[in-house]
């Protein structure tokens, strides 16, 4: 009688990767990073991120000085209202800057995507 066959166990073959071979972490490979954000596209991309993270902070703050102002209440302990009454003050001032940082950036961006 004949003997069956075993089945082969698969053979991994491994080569090097000609990207790992390639690739530097040397500045020299990040030259033209640094020459594109010069570059009219880049200066919109750095315009856009800036636009987009002032405005989201701006909102974020808005919220945050709603809640806190909401939730002062005048009481008998009026360090606990002071308190209170400054961190809502704060938290408006700091909207406040986010907002007219988020519109210079508007500008800014609005004036570069014109050209």
């Amino acid at each position: 009688m004949e003997e069956p066959q075993r089945a082969r166990s698969h053979t991994v073959t491994t080569t090097a990767s000609s990207f790992a071979e390639n690739f530097s972490t040397s500045s020299s490979s990040f030259a033209y990073d640094r020459e594109f954000l010069r570059t009219l596209p880049g200066l919109l991309i750095v315009a856009e991120i800036g636009l987009c993270f002032n405005g989201s902070a701006f909102v974020l703050y808005l919220s945050a000085a709603v809640v806190d102002a909401s939730s002062v209440s005048p009481e008998r302990d009026s360090h606990n209202f002071n308190s209170w009454a400054a961190s809502s003050f704060f938290a408006f001032l700091v909207t406040i800057c986010y907002a007219g940082n988020t519109y210079f950036s508007f500008i800014a961006w609005r004036s570069r995507t014109i050209q």
